[in-house]
């Protein structure tokens, strides 16, 4: 009679590859199973002539020496070759990197230079409106052009240009001095009709307070723009079209 753990289990066992159940349940039918136990004395027998027989040759130190310099060899390729790998990714990464870092910078100071020329538009606006309180719109009240560039003097670190365009429609009322942006400036007043329009004058710089453009704010319109040295907005509740026109004045 055959047994047929004696061909599935045995060698499971003799392996030590049996969980601890499986391993006493065998043990269990070892104990009675005459063919499982010749089948497990045969491979221990095996296995004690396998160790006796020294069926091995030990390695040569030349062999030792030469199998040695080709793993060296191998391992020096292969970092060699990861290092011009990890170069060839970073060049292009570093450069993908580096215009990341530009297109981000280009866009922070354009994002920058706008978030300062809408402050600064809202200041202008502010200082228009706190114009028309009543005292406020003048501190050097005249026509006279010739009256009023000269009060600026010492006042101001610039002169402003003084015109007064009555023939135009657009008489002089007069002029004081306001701040914007921590700076003094020149804050010229011209009547149109039944509005006042303050036309803010100060030095043009490449860097810092300047404006260039048009739009509205508070229900106020603005234009803005530079000429030499001089940097100037005017705001009022007047039309666009005046305060193009009214530029067109300034510029000459």
């Amino acid at each position: 009679m055959n047994c047929e753990l004696a061909k599935t289990t045995v060698h499971g066992y003799f392996d030590g590859e049996l969980d601890a159940v499986r391993s006493t349940e065998f043990e269990r039918h070892l104990e009675n199973c005459a063919e499982c136990q010749a089948e497990l004395s045969q491979i221990e027998s095996l296995h004690m002539q396998l160790q006796e027989s020294h069926l091995f040759q030990p390695a040569s130190p030349q062999l030792r020496s030469r199998v040695g310099k080709q793993i060296a060899q191998e391992r020096n390729l292969g970092g060699a070759k990861a290092t011009r790998d990890r170069r060839l990714f970073f060049v292009p990464a570093f450069a993908a990197l580096a215009a990341g870092a530009a297109i981000l910078a280009a866009g922070f100071f354009v994002l920058q230079a706008r978030n300062q020329s809408t402050r600064i538009t809202a200041e202008l606006v502010d200082a228009h409106v706190r114009s028309l309180q009543p005292g406020h719109l003048t501190d050097v009240l005249s026509s006279d052009q010739h009256t009023v560039k000269p009060w600026f003097d010492g006042r101001l670190e610039f002169i402003p240009p003084v015109s007064d365009f009555l023939q135009q429609g657009f008489p002089l009322v007069g002029g004081r001095l306001d701040t914007i942006d921590g700076r003094n400036v020149a804050a010229l007043v011209y009547g149109r009709r039944k509005h006042f329009i303050n036309l803010f004058v100060w030095p043009y710089r490449e860097e810092g307070m300047n404006l260039a453009g048009s739009g509205s704010d508070q229900g106020y319109n603005w234009l803005a723009w530079h000429t030499g040295e001089m940097q100037f907005c005017l705001i009022s509740d007047a039309s666009a079209t005046d305060l193009r026109e009214l530029k067109e004045l300034v510029g000459q």
